[in-house]
């Protein structure tokens, strides 16, 4: 699997351990990280908001499988990542949350709160939320298991709805955003990196590159 982290300028200073947390469960298991920014204050500068485009394009592209994002309550995170087309965000605050997103939502974003209740004992609680999030065997399986039928069906039916609503392609939504939002998000060189190094849509790869000119 390959997981892109991000978070917004609030919580850069925090994204040395966080990173190391998420490295230490899923490097073992053969998984990729991508350290999308920020990586500390004076990086390229991003806000919750950056964090939803830059989510959408690395999931839409297939450039990664998954992204952890975060912000100080991980509520605007989780908002700005889940109006975009194909990302489905849980909130997660505790590794339980984590799970049970896992099993039951089965989705491909998480959104962290790196300020509020990050305390004493924060990277014990962010390293037991990776556990649950990759660690804990195939994904979608329900939970309690004698619920896994229509929590299935539900999480396909919520999928379907959102693309229902989202009538556009996804290459139409991300056109209609704001280039310069578009262009602020896609700027940083980790993000490039991670980008143009595995998008598997030419489509989407030609709009970035324009947005960059």
């Amino acid at each position: 699997m390959k997981i892109a982290l991000m978070m917004e300028n609030s919580q850069a200073g925090k994204n040395a351990t966080v990173l190391n947390e998420l490295n230490t469960v899923v490097i073992p298991q053969g998984d990729t990280v991508f350290n999308v920014g920020m990586c500390d204050e004076n990086d390229h500068h991003l806000t919750y908001i950056h964090l939803g485009i830059m989510a959408s394009i690395l999931i839409n592209s297939k450039a990664v499988d998954f992204v952890v994002a975060g912000c100080g309550t991980g509520q605007g995170a989780m908002m700005s990542l889940n109006i975009h087309p194909g990302v489905n965000c849980g909130y997660c605050l505790e590794p339980s949350d984590a799970f049970l997103f896992n099993q039951i939502n089965n989705g491909n974003a998480l959104a962290l709160a790196f300020a509020k209740g990050y305390g004493w004992g924060a990277e014990l609680n962010v390293r037991y939320i990776f556990e649950k999030a990759f660690t804990t065997g195939e994904r979608g399986m329900g939970y309690p298991l004698e619920r896994a039928v229509p929590q299935q069906q539900n999480a396909g039916i919520l999928n379907d709805v959102k693309a229902t609503v989202v009538k556009e392609n996804y290459l139409d939504t991300l056109s209609a955003i704001d280039p310069e939002l578009v262009k602020t998000a896609v700027s940083g060189e980790r993000f490039q990196q991670c980008f143009f190094d595995n998008c598997q849509d030419a489509e989407i790869e030609a709009y970035v590159k324009s947005v960059l000119k």
